[in-house]
This record gives C-alpha cells, sequence and structure tokens, in this order.
C-alpha cells in the first residue's frame, strides 16, 4: 500500500464519521499531498472526488495526459482520471462522471471553497449540505513522514548554500533589491523551484520593520543588514532569517541581537512532545521581556512549514496544542526598536522523541561583514 493510499483511506474513513456520501477536495496542495499529482490549474477546476469505493481525479484537459502519465501505473491509489474542457461546467462533470448521481452531504474544504462555487455545486445536487474535511487533511500534513522531512532538510540545506553566496555580494553602495535579485539568481542556479516567498533584504533601519519590503536603501555601515529568504525544492519549502550588522555595531546593537539568540536558543529547548506549543512562544517572550525589549517583539514565533511557507500550526503564546513527532514549524522571535534597528534569527526544526530536530544550520553567532 502506497503512502497516498493511505492518506485517501483516512480521509474516507472520515467519511462515515461525518455521515458524508462522499469528498470533494479542490485545494491543489490537498490533492497533490493524497494523490501524489501537483500542478497549478490556475483558474481551471481540478478536484478529487473520494467515494467509500472509488477515487476519480478530475483535472483540466491540458493536464490529464501528465496526470495519467505520474499516476496511472500499477497500484494507483486513483481509479479514474478525468479531464475538464474550457467549455466544460466542471460540476455537472463531477455529477455525471464521478459515480454519484444524487449527493446528501459532502465534505469539502470549507476554508479553500469558494462561496459560488458552493452554489454551483448545490444547483446540480438538489438539497445538498456541505461538511469540512479541511482540519483533517491539515491534521494529517502537520505529522510529517521521514521521507518528507528529508525534502525539507534538502531545502533547508539549499537555502544555506543560497545566503553563504548571497553574503559575498555585500559590498558597499549595494542596495537592498540588487541584494534580492542576486539571491533569486543564485536559487535559480543552484537548483531551487523557486524562492518560497519574496525574498527580504532589510538594511539599517529598514531592518525595524518585520515585514518590510525592500527598496532602494543601500548596505550601510553600523547597522544591521536582515536577510529572509526560503526556496521551494520537489515540493517542500525552506524559511530562513539571520541578522548581521555591518562593521562595528553599537553596545545597544549588541545587546539586541545576544538577547533575540537567546530568546531563540529558549524556544528551540522548549520544543518537546506533549508540551504546548505555546511554551515555545513563552520560552522566547520571556527572554526577551526580561532583557526590557517586550513591546519590540511584535510578532509570534512561528508557524508551520511544509508544502507551505506558512501552514499550521502556529506557535503562539494561546496556541495550547500539545506538539506531536513529525511536526514542523519555525522558531523565530525578532526585536525591532524605531530609529535603532531589527534583529530576528528563525530556524526550521522539527518533533522528535528528543526534543527539536534542527532543519536549518547556518551560524548564528553575530556577524559582522566588512564592505
Amino acid at each position: 500500500m502506497t503512502v497516498y493510499t493511505e492518506r485517501i483511506n483516512k480521509v474516507r474513513k472520515e467519511l462515515e464519521q461525518l455521515d458524508a456520501e462522499a469528498a470533494l477536495i479542490t485545494s491543489p496542495l490537498s490533492v497533490a499531498y493524497l494523490t501524489g499529482f501537483a500542478c497549478d490549474p490556475h483558474e481551471r477546476f481540478l478536484g478529487l472526488l473520494l467515494r467509500e469505493d472509488g477515487a476519480v481525479l478530475f483535472v483540466p484537459s491540458l493536464e490529464k495526459e501528465k496526470a495519467e502519465s505520474e499516476l496511472g501505473g500499477a497500484g494507483s491509489s486513483i481509479h479514474e482520471i478525468l479531464g475538464v474542457q474550457d467549455t466544460d461546467d466542471p460540476y455537472d462533470k463531477v455529477k455525471q462522471n464521478g459515480g454519484l448521481s444524487t449527493v446528501r452531504r459532502l465534505a469539502v474544504e470549507k476554508e479553500y471553497m469558494k462561496l459560488g462555487h458552493a452554489e454551483r455545486l448545490g444547483a446540480v445536487f438538489e438539497g445538498l449540505t456541505f461538511t469540512d474535511i479541511g482540519g483533517l487533511v491539515s491534521r494529517m500534513r502537520n505529522r510529517k513522514t521521514p521521507e518528507e522531512i528529508a525534502k525539507l532538510k534538502a531545502a533547508a540545506v539549499l537555502v544555506e548554500d543560497v545566503l553563504a553566496e548571497g553574503l559575498k555580494r555585500v559590498k558597499a553602495g549595494v542596495t537592498e533589491l540588487e541584494l534580492v535579485a542576486e539571491l533569486e539568481y543564485i536559487m535559480k542556479k543552484k537548483g531551487a523551484d523557486r524562492p518560497s516567498f519574496n525574498t527580504m533584504v532589510l538594511a539599517g533601519a529598514n531592518s525595524a520593520l518585520p515585514h518590510g519590503v525592500p527598496g532602494a536603501t543601500k548596505v550601510q555601515e553600523g547597522a544591521f543588514l536582515l536577510f529572509d529568504l526560503g526556496v521551494f525544492k520537489d515540493g517542500y519549502c525552506s524559511d530562513i532569517t539571520r541578522t548581521f550588522v555591518v562593521g562595528e555595531p553599537l553596545a545597544e546593537m549588541e545587546k539586541i541581537y545576544n538577547t533575540v539568540l537567546a530568546a531563540e536558543e529558549a524556544a528551540i529547548r522548549a520544543v518537546e512532545i506533549g508540551r504546548p506549543l505555546a511554551d515555545v512562544d513563552r520560552a522566547a517572550r520571556s527572554v526577551i521581556e526580561d532583557a526590557g525589549y517586550g513591546r519590540y517583539f511584535t510578532h509570534r514565533t512561528g508557524h508551520g512549514l511544509g508544502m507551505e511557507v506558512h501552514e499550521s500550526p502556529s506557535v503562539h503564546g494561546a496556541n495550547e496544542e500539545a506538539m506531536e513527532a513529525g511536526m514542523v514549524f519555525t522558531i523565530e522571535p525578532g526585536i525591532y526598536v524605531p530609529g535603532v534597528g531589527g534583529v530576528r534569527i528563525e530556524d526550521d526544526v522539527y518533533v522528535t522523541e528528543s526534543g527539536a530536530g534542527l532543519l536549518t544550520s547556518f551560524p548564528k553567532a553575530l556577524t559582522r561583514l566588512e564592505i
């Protein structure tokens, strides 16, 4: 039995609990997770219909050959692959070809499905009601397999190689945007599929903006230089932040940096099976508050990481969900002081029987860059 068959069977079992005749999965990431087939349908219809006795994959007609090539072999968890033409009504096609002439209760991903699409389904299946299957898929994705961990590790190694190469491009007069361009070029050269989010390089006072936008600001002596970047590789992503000092730092800059580093390491030590995710946030926040910078730490400590750069779980002080083996998330505390600058240090970790396993390993000691 393949991992995809196991995943589909878990969804089928949940249908019994939900008293639903079928599930229609339409998020491309969920379809990829459950079947192994990944594509971007753009505005076209992509759907995985799961019944108790079968699985039908509906793909844009231009993707049908690719889907058959990847999923059509012996042992496939998909029983039929159907192409949807641009002129088709995809929801009528689901009814006519999905093996269900009537459906009373359909499981869908409520957070993903648009209202207009739900209404079109309701017009095809008279008297239809919806229940949510998205929470189950999210929980399944929360616990990564060893194979998924290996892919995440490969993405982390790749982005660290990119950062190491990119640091060689830091020189007098270079702008934030020029460094972004260099980094994203290096990503492609080293084999990344694409950035996992908009690459961020923030110089000087801009580093005090947690979600600042790189622009024409030049690298400055005696100031922070923050890099936040990640890559997708083989369907999984990485996310790392490192902050450097250009030239000699002020005493307060050193204090800020060392406080963030201590907070990040305390949060990593708090990773333990069975403890609430909130403890990770509390560990980091306590260090920063004790140093007098509490009001300058303005975001959660981390977020889930996997097929998306931001996914479940959310690592904040009110999340009492227990950590489980296989969970993967970032740990990224920061201090952002207007007029001085900001520091964020971010690693990707996974939960193991013995605590936190580190996917990222780029050096974290305060590093001075000479230009």
